[in-house]
């Protein structure tokens, strides 16, 4: 919502205040239907040579995520930290015996399904439910587990923000494209030169219109839109640390509650569900096998 509010303050704002001042909208409107798909084409030419078949697939998908904002809720953080618990506390009184019958199709586990959000994440699921695995085997030394947990964060983070940053790049190459546009359209007027002086203001102000919308589309809508996506995933990265920080302070030996609080401590403040709250809702639990 916010999204759509900014491009809608933004193109009223730059435009109307034009109009106002006593600028010619009608050479703008005249001169976009040629510049813009050239500046775009050849936008849209770069990103397609810069980036992988992978990122390229991802791009809508992103945009659109931008505009609807962070992927986690503060249900989702919620539902996690009663997810981690329920786990920390059935290996705590149980066994690790006890959740290989959840880790192995946790579509079907009882516990896992209580959570049909988190569920459909395969990120979260695996690195659950891996992670599980190799306590199942035996390696239980937490800096191990963190240090292949940070690596396989590390990865999933790099691979999210590919769009992010192809974007950007974008954003970056924008102004100079339509520096390119502008100069096409002063190499035509010049071979108008003779034409009166009214006509070629007119040609040389539509040539300019595409270093202008180099610079709109950059700083006002591509750049922008990478910025939020990037700090979108900074944000739901912070969902993944607290499923780390509550598999550590498990396997160093903390209580259920207390590793659960370590993972709360990582919710972002505008989600962070308050101690009592997770108190209450941890203390609803009922322990099945």
């Amino acid at each position: 919502m916010l999204g759509a509010i900014g491009l809608i303050l933004t193109f009223s704002l730059v435009f109307g205040m034009y109009i106002l001042s006593g600028g010619k909208i009608e050479i703008i409107l005249e001169a976009v239907p040629h510049e813009l798909p050239m500046l775009m084409g050849g936008a849209i030419g770069a990103y397609l040579l810069a980036n992988s078949s992978t990122v390229l697939k991802s791009t809508f998908k992103e945009i659109v995520q931008t505009f609807k904002g962070s992927h986690w809720k503060k249900q989702d953080y919620k539902d996690v930290l009663c997810l981690m618990f329920t786990l920390c506390k059935l290996m705590k009184s149980k066994g690790m015996i006890a959740v290989e019958q959840h880790i192995e199709k946790p579509e079907e586990s009882n516990i896992f399904s209580q959570y049909p959000h988190i569920v459909h994440d395969h990120f979260a699921i695996s690195l659950i439910c891996d992670v599980l695995r190799t306590l199942t085997m035996g390696m239980e030394n937490p800096m191990q587990i963190e240090e292949v947990m940070d690596k396989q964060l590390e990865k999933h983070h790099h691979e999210a923000c590919g769009a992010g940053h192809g974007l950007q790049g974008m954003a970056d190459g924008l102004p100079a494209i339509g520096i390119v546009v502008a100069v096409l359209g002063v190499v035509k007027t010049m071979a108008s030169i003779n034409e009166p002086p009214a006509i070629l203001g007119a040609m040389i102000g539509g040539a300019l219109v595409g270093t202008f919308l180099g610079v709109f589309v950059a700083y006002c809508i591509v750049g922008p839109i990478a910025l939020r996506n990037l700090s979108l995933h900074a944000e739901d990265q912070q969902f993944y640390f607290i499923i780390r920080d509550i598999l550590v302070a498990h396997l160093k030996g903390m209580a259920p509650q207390i590793s659960v609080e370590m993972g709360r401590c990582q919710v972002p403040s505008h989600h962070q569900p308050t101690f009592l709250e997770m108190e209450e809702a941890t203390g609803a639990i009922k322990l099945e096998n």
